[in-house]
This record gives structure tokens, C-alpha cells and sequence, in this order.
């Protein structure tokens, strides 16, 4: 039986027939490279790291209906100048039409193929020759090599397998979309993520506009990038800006929200932290969160009742970050900390103050990095004043940057004489 993995299988310019790899000095080794596909997704190229590297496998994971095969066919129709093949286990092709027809289809170089046989999903790929492979989704597929059903830890790895010879040896890049379990991680075998080059995941929430893209692992750039997308009827919108979109709605000065100076990857945003503290009445407390760690949250009321006296212990208290996000850079604890004191003693926090700093158990406000991106985008922003960690900014550096007034606290006692008195 002829095997989707045999070398004669698919035909290109850039296979080298009968090669045989031998070992070679690494100083030897020829540095040729192929420039990068530029996509036609800033955000996406920005996770990437710059483009996607030709022969390069992604696998891209994330919940149900969160957007991964909207991301993948919308990318799929931009793509002008590339020959693209979409292969679909889990769609009909009027349903993918339906979805392209949404999101607007113009000169599209895109091919659609339902199959989920590895064996005829090849040989369509050597009578087309596509410059870029979709695969929707990896747990669909199967092949005659192995018995076991479609979706078993066997299949999956085995097809995977054979799409990254085929991606290694043709130097056409590969996509592969796939589940997750209950738990958050990729279904099937952990070595599928260890065979692919880059591992995406896709998260927000769905009763939310908002989505995010993060690099968990990236052979070829960064896993500290991130894009942000806005879910709209005709698909997801790039959201170049995302401090201006989550901060908005600011059109009231009430008691309990505080701006926090946040980063996620490289991109340093601002975003609306708000808390609601109120006497208990069922007799226990209760601790609430949304986006943020309620481990954490624990911590920050604690330090609250420990250094600065106030008692939280018989108080309800509910945390919620603005727009649906999971925030969990540490900056964003002194804007959690003002938060709660602002609502706790119902005192509105003026809307041109925003936070950078990280909480310790001392109570001290501890030093974060990248402090002067973070101010400078507050700045560009409009905030007139910003609160950071006074080890952060010595000596003359602080007057390098204008439009902003920058105030260095060293305890959490010296925020709350700043701001209340």
C-alpha cells in the first residue's frame, strides 16, 4: 500500500530527488534562506514573528465557536498573489462558501477541498500545488495506515506526522486547527505540539467582541507577541490600537475603576480595572473575578488589611478587567489595589490617573519592566498623570519623558494618601 508519506507522492521544483543527508560542520552549512510570507493580517504576522516562514507547521488550538476557522478562511481570501488549499473535515462546501460570501470574497486564489483522508487529501495537493495548506481540523483526518478511528492519539499523530514531511521537503507551509479538551490544552497527544514549529492559541470570551492570539511556542520569533481582533459580522477586525477600544466607554467618573498601564507581549495598552466592594450579608465574604487571578486577589486584600488597615474581612468583593480579557502581567496590581480602596471608600479616582506597578507582601510597590513604553503610551493617550514604582525611573530619566506627570510611590500607604487624603 502506497503511504500519503512516500516521497513520490507529491511533486515540486524544490524537492531534491534521491537526496542524501550527510553530516556536515556547522559552520558548512548553507545560510540560504526564503524571504517570509507576508500575510495579508498585521496581527497575524506580528505573532509570527514577521511572516510565516516557508515549510513551517502551525497548529493553531481554541475553544468552540471561538473563531479559529473564520481566522483561517478569512486569511485564506486575502491572500492575492498565493495559491491556498483549504481542506475542511468538519464543513460542506456550500457552508465555507456561505461563511467567504460573509466575509467578502475579491480575485480569490483559494481552493476548497472536504476530505479527511490523508491519502486523497495528497494527491489533490500534487495535481494543484498550492502555496499554503489549510487543515480543518487535524483531529478529522485520517489514513489508511493506521487502524484506529479518526481523532485517536494514533491518527492524530501519524497525519501530523505526514503533513510535516510533506511541509519539511516541499517547503509549503501548513496549517493545522485543532480542539481543545475541558481543560484548556490541545486535544490529542502532547508530541503534536512538540512536532510543529509554531503553537497559536485563539481565546476570549464569546459573550464578549473581543478575541486575542497568542504565540505559546514559535521556532521562528517571539512568544511574547500577541494580536487582538474584534469579532463583527463580517469577521474579525484587526484592532491596531486596543487602548482607545477598551477604554471608550469612560464617559462617567465613578467610584471603583481604575486604568491600569499594562503590556502583553511588546504592546503596551490601557485597561479598565473595576472593582465592587459591599458589606456582606449572607454572612460568608464572597471573592469574585473575572479576567484576573482570585489567588492573587487573596494576596492584594490581604496586604490592603495588613499594611493599611482597612477591613476587608467581613466585605464582598468583585473584580472584573474591561472588554473580557485575562490579564496577568503583575503591573496591574496597584490599579486592583486603587480599585478596591475606591470603591470601598466610595471615591471616584480622577479618569486622567492610570497605574503601573506590581504589589508585594510588604505592601511596598515593586519595579516593572518596560516602564518608559508603558508611560509613553499613557501619554499618547491623554493621561495626565500616571503612578508608578519609585526604583523604576532614577536620576534624570524621568524628565525625558514630557506630557505626563509621573509620581513614584514606594508603599501602598503613600497611594492612598496621594489619591483620598
Amino acid at each position: 500500500m502506497q503511504t500519503a508519506t512516500a516521497p513520490n507522492e507529491w511533486k515540486t521544483e524544490t524537492v531534491k530527488a534521491n537526496r542524501v543527508n550527510r553530516p556536515q560542520l556547522i559552520s558548512e552549512i548553507d545560510m540560504e534562506q526564503s524571504p517570509r510570507i507576508k500575510m495579508p493580517d498585521e496581527e497575524f504576522n506580528r505573532v509570527l514573528g514577521d511572516g510565516l516562514v516557508p515549510g513551517s507547521l502551525v497548529l493553531l488550538g481554541g475553544e468552540p465557536g471561538i473563531g479559529k476557522s473564520t481566522l483561517m478562511l478569512q486569511i485564506a481570501i486575502r491572500l492575492k498573489n498565493l495559491k491556498v488549499l483549504y481542506v475542511s473535515g468538519e464543513e460542506s462546501e456550500q457552508q465555507i462558501r456561505m461563511r467567504a460570501q460573509r466575509i467578502g470574497m475579491d480575485d480569490v486564489q483559494c481552493y476548497i477541498l472536504t476530505e479527511t483522508s490523508t491519502q486523497n487529501i495528497f494527491k489533490q495537493i500534487e495535481a494543484i500545488e498550492p502555496n499554503i495548506v489549510i487543515i480543518d481540523s487535524i483531529q478529522t483526518l485520517y489514513s489508511a495506515v493506521y487502524e484506529s478511528a479518526p481523532g485517536t492519539v494514533s491518527q492524530i499523530r501519524g497525519c501530523a506526522g505526514e503533513l510535516l514531511r510533506f511541509a519539511k521537503e516541499t517547503a509549503t507551509p501548513v496549517f493545522l486547527i485543532g480542539h481543545i479538551t475541558k481543560d484548556g490544552a490541545i486535544a490529542g497527544p502532547k508530541v503534536l505540539e512538540h512536532m510543529v514549529d509554531t503553537v497559536l492559541q485563539f481565546e476570549g470570551d464569546r459573550h464578549h467582541i473581543y478575541r486575542i492570539l497568542r504565540s505559546i511556542k514559535n521556532r521562528f520569533g517571539s512568544t511574547s507577541e500577541l494580536g487582538i481582533y474584534e469579532m463583527q459580522g463580517a469577521g474579525l477586525k484587526e484592532v491596531p490600537n486596543p487602548s482607545q477600544l477598551l477604554l471608550s466607554q469612560r464617559d462617567h467618573t465613578l467610584s471603583g475603576t481604575a486604568v491600569a498601564c499594562t503590556m502583553e507581549g511588546m504592546r503596551p495598552f490601557l485597561i479598565e480595572t473595576q472593582a465592587l466592594v459591599s458589606t456582606a450579608v449572607y454572612g460568608i465574604p464572597q471573592r469574585s473575578t473575572t479576567g484576573f487571578d482570585l489567588r492573587r486577589l487573596n494576596m492584594l486584600l490581604a496586604v490592603l488589611e495588613k499594611r493599611c488597615g482597612f477591613r476587608l474581612g467581613t466585605k464582598d468583593v468583585f473584580l472584573n478587567i474591561a472588554g473580557g480579557l485575562r490579564v496577568e502581567d503583575p503591573a496591574i496590581d496597584l490599579a486592583i489595589l486603587c480599585a478596591i480602596l475606591s470603591s470601598g471608600e466610595d471615591i471616584a479616582i480622577p479618569p486622567s490617573v492610570c497605574f503601573a506597578g506590581e504589589i508585594g507582601l510588604t505592601g511596598e510597590i515593586r519595579p516593572i519592566n518596560r516602564i518608559e513604553q508603558r508611560i509613553r503610551e499613557a501619554a499618547r493617550l491623554g493621561f495626565e498623570k500616571i503612578f508608578i514604582s519609585r526604583y523604576n525611573l532614577q536620576g534624570d530619566e524621568a524628565k525625558k519623558i514630557k506630557d505626563i506627570e509621573i509620581v513614584t510611590v514606594s508603599k501602598v500607604e503613600e497611594v492612598f494618601s496621594a489619591l483620598f487624603g
